[in-house]
């Protein structure tokens, strides 16, 4: 495997993790309005309208999304809806929304993947938000919470493993 291809493989790792844990944080918004929770099949349909950004921000939200979370063998952030979901949360949240358009201004239009390591490496509130935003959606879409971690969702099973550890004490 190329180094660029096992970082980004490392990435998607360490986000599987984020993902896992802020499935069970609180999210800045009620549970019934997880973009994750809804009806919707992000790689058949055009990207939606965006209700809070302009057309200049959500490129640029694609494109940090795509660089945190990138297609590799499963679909990325993009496929996933994501710029979708960061559009709807921020729409709702308006101490998100200030830090995110505040991050987005600061970028000056561009972004890449050097530009988002210093963000990280300073731990910009903006690079925060967005990273969180961005595997919140991820894994809370179908192709997060299925397709890359195999959930199967809520169902009987036949029994219980026993637990091969011996008792301490």
């Amino acid at each position: 495997m190329s180094e660029p291809d096992r970082l980004t493989q490392s990435k998607r790792d360490s986000l599987k993790i984020i993902g896992a844990i802020g499935a069970t944080c609180t999210f800045p918004f009620a549970s019934d309005e997880l973009y994750g929770q809804h009806a919707h099949n992000a790689s058949a349909t055009p990207a939606p309208k965006p209700v809070f950004f302009s057309d200049a921000e959500m490129k640029l939200i694609s494109i940090i999304a795509d660089l945190i979370i990138p297609a590799t063998d499963t679909p990325g952030a993009i496929a996933a809806g994501v710029p979708a979901y960061i559009d709807f949360v921020c729409s709702r949240n308006a101490e998100l929304a200030t830090a995110v358009r505040n991050g987005l201004a600061a970028l000056g239009g561009e972004c890449d993947e050097a530009k988002l390591a210093e963000l990280d490496r300073t731990n910009s509130p903006f690079f925060r938000a967005i990273k969180n935003l961005t595997a919140d959606g991820y894994y809370t879409s179908k192709i997060g919470l299925v397709d890359e971690l195999g959930y199967k969702g809520n169902h009987a099973i036949d029994g219980f493993p026993s637990c091969t550890m011996p008792e301490i004490g």
